[in-house]
Order: structure tokens, then C-alpha cells, then sequence
């Protein structure tokens, strides 16, 4: 059974009368990639400086490697990464001293110190790099020391706060197999990102909020399945008629079935596992089938649905 790295339980944070998290309950295990999602305002980033002691909890618990933050802080901060937004670094210092200063400020030293820089420099793809400044970096490169310097001392959770926010695709598809690499060697992350494919790609459990609640938790599988009442395919014909859509029409579970030139948009009920039925039934009619395309639910519409908001509202 995997260890609970994060609890947290009944938080509630209020900024003056503003209820920012209202309640929240979570628990990630160790392993996990875990999404968490929600619109600009929903509650994120407070949740996060308050796992990462920036904010004062008015109400509640948190736990992290099952010791109390409000106890532990000091040494909790010591196994905690924090990858931030807006990029946090030391213009007037080379990629290879913002390493070396932000690796200090964990509790390295000396030789172990300079292993992890190394490292986290190889990483990152920067090792080439390392003598030169910020000032010199393209935004991807940035990004990039940045999480170098969030993760130089190998911390057992890491907190990514849209790590790949306006950078270039290279820079971006480089990010994200590192972070696939991270988990891979024993690392739990939080992740939030406003990009939905990366979300799909990552995460192993998600949670999505709304104005300081939690309204969905769980993986992606079981996040589609609440949204998602109907069966969508789309199945490309060399040729189409109306009493063939009237014949698959009349397919148990089929609730609607449309033609748009050569292709059948056909809608059915939710585990009607009729789709068997309806390739026999072309082919048996002489039709050729050139292509199917069966929709299925994105983390993207499960979100939609639930906040009826985009992300970025």
C-alpha cells in the first residue's frame, strides 16, 4: 500500500471576508502525479502556500510525510520543491550559482552540494549552459532553471505551479519527459497547468475546484465517467443512405444516428456495447467502412461541465 505524502483535512482560509478555501479534505499517495485544477481564483495557489507554510491556516490540518506543518515546518521545507509561476531566479548570478545558492538555502554543502547542482544542471539540459546569466536565456531556458533550481536538492514532493507557461514546444515537450522522470525516480508531484493535454498526459489523480471547493476528485477514468452519459462514434462509408441510417437506428441503445455526406454520426446510451452490432450490420449491407472514430470524453469537457468555466476564466 503506498504512504499517504500529503493529508490535508478540513482547511478552511479566509482573507478578511473572503472564503478562499472552504473545507477542503485531500490525500495524495506517494507516486503520484496529482492535478490540481481549477479557474483563475478557484483556490490553487492558496492551497499550495499553505502546504508550503506561506499562508496561515485559520482552520484545519495539514500533513506532509505525516508530520503537522504548523509543528514541522523547518523540516518538512527541507523535502519540499517548489517549481513557482513567474520564474524566481538571480539575474546577476551564472545558471550554475543561482544552482549553488538555492541548493545552500535546503541545507546542502560542499561536495553533496555540488553532486546535486551537477545534476539538477544535467537535467535541465543546461549543463552547456552553466556559466552564463538569466538575462541570456530564452524563455525556455528559464523555465527550465527554474525547476532546476526547485528540485537541486531532491526533494521527495514537488509543487509545480504551471511549470510550462509560455514557452516554446521543444522547451515544453523537454519539461514535461523530465517530469515523467522525476515520478519515475521516486518523486510526488502537485501539478497545476492550464493546459489540459499535459494534465491528461501526467497526472495520475486529479482533484478540480471551484471557488475554494473541492467538486470532483478522483483519477481520469472516473472523472470522465461522470460527465459522461453517452456513447459518441463517427464512422467514415464509401457510401451512405437513409435506410441504412434507419436500420442502425433501430440498434438497441442507439439514441441517434445523422448522416453528413459519407459519414454516420451515431450517438447511443452509456454501456449499450452496441458498436459490434453496427460494424456487422454495414458491412452485411455491402458498404465499405473507411474509418471510425470513437469520441470519448477529455479532462477539458469534465472540466467545462462541472465549472462551466474555462480554465483561464
Amino acid at each position: 500500500m503506498n504512504i499517504t505524502i500529503l493529508e490535508i483535512k478540513n482547511l478552511i482560509k479566509r482573507y478578511e471576508e473572503f472564503l478562499a478555501v472552504d473545507n477542503v479534505n485531500l490525500s495524495i499517495k506517494e507516486g503520484e502525479i496529482f492535478g490540481l485544477l481549477g479557474p483563475n481564483g478557484a483556490g490553487k495557489t492558496t492551497i499550495i502556500n499553505c502546504i508550503i507554510g506561506l499562508n496561515r491556516i485559520d482552520s484545519g490540518n495539514i500533513f506532509v510525510f505525516g508530520k503537522d506543518i504548523k509543528k514541522n515546518e523547518l523540516e518538512i521545507k527541507k523535502h519540499i520543491g517548489i517549481v513557482t509561476q513567474n520564474v524566481s531566479l538571480y539575474y546577476d548570478l551564472s545558471a550554475y550559482d543561482n544552482l549553488m545558492y538555492f541548493g545552500g538555502l535546503y541545507g546542502l554543502k560542499g561536495k553533496h552540494l555540488r553532486e546535486c547542482v551537477y545534476d539538477a544542471l544535467n537535467f535541465s539540459g543546461l549543463y552547456e549552459e552553466r556559466k552564463r546569466f538569466p538575462n541570456e536565456f530564452s524563455g525556455g531556458m528559464l523555465r527550465r532553471l527554474n525547476i532546476a533550481c526547485g528540485i537541486v536538492h531532491h526533494p521527495k514532493l514537488i509543487i509545480m505551479d504551471e511549470p510550462t507557461a509560455s514557452i516554446d514546444p521543444q522547451s515544453r515537450s523537454h519539461i514535461l519527459d523530465g517530469i515523467e522522470k522525476l515520478n519515475k525516480d521516486g518523486a510526488t508531484i502537485i501539478y497545476t497547468s492550464h493546459y489540459m493535454e499535459e494534465i491528461e498526459r501526467l497526472c495520475t489523480d486529479i482533484a478540480i475546484l471551484d471557488h475554494g471547493r473541492i467538486i470532483a476528485h478522483g483519477n481520469k477514468d472516473e472523472l470522465k465517467s461522470m460527465v459522461s452519459e453517452e456513447e459518441k462514434v463517427k464512422i467514415k462509408l464509401s457510401s451512405i443512405n437513409y435506410t441504412l441510417i434507419d436500420m442502425i437506428k433501430a440498434i438497441y441503445g442507439v439514441q441517434e444516428c445523422n448522416m453528413d455526406e459519407n459519414i454516420a454520426h451515431i450517438i447511443s446510451s452509456k454501456g449499450s456495447k452496441n458498436l459490434g452490432t453496427i460494424i456487422d450490420l454495414i458491412v452485411n449491407s455491402g458498404i465499405e467502412i473507411l474509418d471510425i472514430n470513437i469520441e470519448k470524453p477529455t479532462i477539458e469537457s469534465v472540466f467545462l461541465t462541472l465549472t462551466g468555466r474555462t480554465l483561464r476564466n
